[in-house]
């Protein structure tokens, strides 16, 4: 099996992971002047389990931390996500 390959599909406006040519999972994202939401992951049952979400929360946090932007963890998983991993939290929009 190869590896994980990582996309943002800005005409989707999604994070996604591709496994062997299929896209496996998704974060959605919406954009607000300079504050991303993330309200939205899932990652095929089949692939559930075996840390391919944990890569694309990553690749996500990553890219909003790059971009210099913040984000709203709307989606639960990734409110997890970055409770479990502290660097992230520096990310993290005031309400």
């Amino acid at each position: 099996m190869a590896d994980p390959e990582l996309v943002k599909n800005e005409a989707e406006q999604r994070y996604e992971i591709h496994l062997d040519g299929k896209r496996i999972g998704f974060i959605d994202y919406v954009r607000d002047t300079d504050v991303v939401a993330l309200p939205h992951t899932e990652v095929d049952k089949e692939y559930g389990g075996k840390g391919y979400a944990q890569k694309l929360a990553d690749f996500a946090l990553a890219d909003i931390r790059d971009t210099g932007l913040l984000v709203r963890p709307a989606c639960s998983f990734i409110r997890k996500h970055i409770e479990r991993n502290p660097a992230y939290g520096t990310l993290v929009a005031a309400d």
